[in-house]
């Protein structure tokens, strides 16, 4: 019971993070710096406790080079939030990168071996893209107030996932380990948050908001090494599937925490998709 516990804290750290992000609120570039001030001061405190054996060039490579590809991913994930908002973006975000990440599982790292893994991944994968399309669905109303930049916010969010999938493969690439990792890849974080909020008008990056959301950084940081440790303790097929149900906390909570709006209709379509993107994922999990 203690370690299906562990597995929930992932979940629940990434799903309440959006939803404190938005309500600390400020810029999209504000959240951004304050999320990787966050994980940054975090790693300083894990270091105290825990460093690799060697300091080599492709651990601090690889690492860093991970940290500037979630930096471009949050970045973009978080500007989709102010695009089309929190409950419409989590679904989208999580189908897109499960899709891109099971993607590049099989085409390059080969991980699907067995006919059962391709009958439940492919299943998987249509249930995502459904689910995914389920979520964008927007009904048009006659008051303009109520409609969103769908396509937008969808366009930003398929960037957004290239990043975090780039995030998620690099250290296999490297064979680096996520402990090792943890400092430089903050690192990493850190200076790439400055680099692409530098890009947009007006950044204030060390604003006072960005200081007021350095909580959701720490946030992140005990999901990431909460998530480390129930993979070791449950395996990386139930660690993995229980971490992507912060999809419904994060996506509950912006309809009834931040009060997001939607019709009736958008509001079934949307809890429909994301029922689908949670089985997708689950079923993702299996092929493990």
């Amino acid at each position: 019971m203690g370690n299906i516990l562990l597995a929930l804290v992932p979940a629940l750290m990434w799903g309440i993070n959006p939803l404190v992000m938005q309500k600390i609120g400020g810029k999209a570039t504000n959240q951004q710096m304050g999320m990787s001030m966050g994980t940054l001061i975090f790693s300083v405190a894990v270091l105290f406790f825990y460093q690799p054996a060697t300091w080599s060039a492709n651990l601090i490579i690889a690492s860093f080079l991970c940290g500037i590809s979630w930096s471009f991913g949050q970045f973009n994930q978080i500007k989709s939030f102010h695009i089309i908002g929190v409950s419409r973006a989590m679904p989208i975000s999580t189908g897109t990168q499960l899709i891109g990440t099971t993607l590049v599982g099989v085409l390059y790292f080969r991980e699907w071996t067995q006919t059962m893994h391709y009958f439940l991944g492919i299943s998987a994968l249509v249930l995502i893209i459904a689910g995914v399309t389920f979520t964008a669905y927007q009904e048009k109303v006659e008051k303009i107030s109520n409609e969103v930049d769908m396509k937008k916010g969808m366009i930003t969010l398929i960037v957004s996932s290239a990043g975090f999938v780039l995030y998620a493969v690099i250290p296999r690439l490297a064979d680096i380990n996520g402990w090792d990792a943890i400092f430089p890849q903050a690192i990493g974080m850190f200076i790439g948050s400055i680099l692409f909020c530098s890009f947009e008008k007006k950044p204030d990056i060390f604003g006072k908001k960005s200081f007021q959301n350095l909580l959701i950084g720490l946030f992140f940081a005990i999901g990431n090494i909460t998530l480390m440790l129930s993979n070791e303790a449950n395996g990386v097929a139930l660690g993995f599937t229980l971490s992507q149900m912060n999809v419904v906390v994060s996506t509950i909570g912006g309809l009834l925490i931040l009060h997001e709006i939607k019709t009736s209709k958008e509001l079934k379509y949307t809890l429909s998709g994301l029922i689908l993107v949670v089985a997708g994922g689950i079923l993702i999990g299996m092929t493990k």
